[in-house]
């Protein structure tokens, strides 16, 4: 790769970054109640009236650091998973891998409310179940795992995991005003304290996935070609597929359902910066920051003191993007 290439990638990834500052300052400021960008600035260096540090230290910057970490568990999600099965079509979504972490916290939620500090665990193990349905379904002895089928295996246990929500919430509709804004993904009413039990989870999965770009190279390099290099295609499949299903997991245990990031964000990032993980996974975990932030920022700014869960923003902008990928063959 030549030197004016790297400084290419290099100049778009520090861009990205650069935009994520920016993006962060005004999601900070804006809101039902708007901050300037003066007051916002004297307030987070603690120069700020009590007005001002109620309203940015206690709401937003919860909001909008959970929102940035989300985002960036997302992506990585996104992108692992859409390396896995070789399709930039995937993402945790379509998958299965959202839905089955998403029962198990909302069955907590609605028949085991008292036991709420489980929820994270729980995702994670509801996530983890429905990747061993999915590969389960989607092994075969003699060639292992198929991306093609890991695709169509996760389309029908995401509508089995469908219909488990749909029966919970009509069982206990009760108390499903409570889970509402969570199952459209809403960062609302998140406080530090969430922030912090995301957190540890969050950077061990960044660091792993980066850890990883080896290997989700190697998985660019085609089946053949892999094995006659002396790697394990099945082991590499399954461990980037755990780190996906984390990540996802832990990230709908705390804000719920928030689809497309992981679809989005890594096919931006190769349009960009090309296929190399070893700089789109970079690019990709700040967009993914970037993108998630700017769709609460959008729920809570255009309609007054309505707000609009990011999931339902998400909705609106990747479902018209997954058919304009769809349009384009995947490509």
């Amino acid at each position: 790769m030549s030197e004016g290439s790297i400084r290419k990638k290099a100049a778009v990834i520090g861009s990205a970054g650069l935009l994520l500052i920016l993006s962060t300052l005004l999601a900070i400021g804006l809101g039902s109640v708007s901050v300037n960008p003066l007051t916002t600035l004297l307030t987070l260096f603690g120069y700020g009236d009590d007005t001002s540090s109620v309203i940015l230290w206690d709401i937003r910057i919860p909001r909008v650091l959970l929102a940035l970490i989300v985002g960036a568990n997302l992506a990585i999600s996104g992108a692992l998973m859409q390396a896995v099965v070789q399709n930039p079509l995937a993402d945790p979504g379509v998958t299965g891998v959202s839905s089955g972490a998403a029962v198990a916290a909302l069955f907590i939620m609605l028949v085991r409310p008292q036991d709420s500090g489980w929820i994270p665990l729980a995702a994670i193990a509801g996530g983890l179940l429905a990747a061993g349905i999915v590969y389960g379904m989607a092994w075969q002895r003699s060639i292992g795992f198929q991306p093609v089928r890991i695709i169509l295996s996760g389309v029908a246990a995401n509508a089995i995991f469908g219909g488990v929500i749909g029966l919970l919430s009509l069982l206990y509709s009760d108390r499903l005003p409570s889970a509402i804004h969570w199952m459209n993904g809403s960062l609302a009413g998140k406080q530090m304290s969430d922030v912090w039990t995301i957190l540890p989870y969050s950077a061990a999965g960044w660091l792993l996935a980066l850890l990883c770009i080896r290997h989700m190279n190697i998985i660019r390099l085609g089946e053949q070609t892999a094995h006659n290099l002396g790697h394990n295609m099945n082991r590499i499949r399954l461990l980037l597929s755990l780190l996906s299903v984390g990540l996802a997991a832990i990230s709908v245990s705390m804000v719920g359902l928030v689809g497309f990031v992981g679809l989005v964000v890594p096919h931006i990032s190769r349009m960009l910066i090309g296929s190399n993980y070893r700089y789109s996974l970079p690019l990709s975990i700040l967009l993914g920051a970037v993108i998630l932030l700017v769709a609460d920022m959008l729920g809570r700014s255009l309609f007054g003191s309505i707000q609009i869960p990011a999931g339902i923003v998400m909705a609106m902008i990747g479902g018209p993007y997954f058919l304009y990928l769809m349009r384009k063959g995947g490509a």
